[in-house]
């Protein structure tokens, strides 16, 4: 290995209002120092390459799936996993309309739907549709999935 491989790098970031700082390798993904660095499993990883959802966090309030970016890219952001979510609105409306079977993709929709609604708080049914497109649940509990996130938009309007 030359110095190269084996480099260090320093990287703060707030993860769910807590300041944190860890030492990772340029090619560390989010996903894992999330997980292995800091003990958050509540991201998952199901394909690694972004098109399942399950790794969905919210990056300075916007998500983004954490498989695709690399740890040194979230240096001085604010990241919010499913554990900074506790007693969230959108997981007590998954609860309600039972939108989960499996509850691997759970995180990952709970968290994309908790960005839907800071960002689009009136969203509408082709909205949520749109935005749903980003995660994939093997299960199929789309319609519960839909049901749970305009619950929630309805009590926010």
């Amino acid at each position: 290995m030359t110095s190269r491989d084996t480099a260090m790098y320093r990287v703060e970031i707030e993860v769910n209002g807590e300041r944190r700082t860890v030492r990772v390798r340029a090619a560390d993904i989010l996903l894992y120092t999330l997980r292995d660095h800091l003990g958050l499993t509540g991201s998952k990883s199901g394909c690694d390459n972004g098109d399942c959802g399950t790794c969905t966090i919210l990056v300075d309030g916007l998500p983004m799936k954490s498989c695709l970016m690399l740890t040194v890219e979230a240096d001085g952001k604010q990241i919010t996993t499913i554990e900074g979510l506790t007693n969230s609105p959108v997981q007590h409306a998954f609860v309600r309309n039972q939108a989960f079977q499996c509850g691997y993709c759970t995180s990952g929709f709970i968290v994309n739907c908790e960005g839907l609604r800071n960002m689009q708080p009136h969203a509408d049914e082709e909205t949520i549709r749109l935005w749903l497109e980003s995660n994939i649940c093997r299960c199929m509990s789309y319609e519960e999935i839909r049901n749970a996130v305009k619950d929630v938009i309805n009590q926010k309007s």
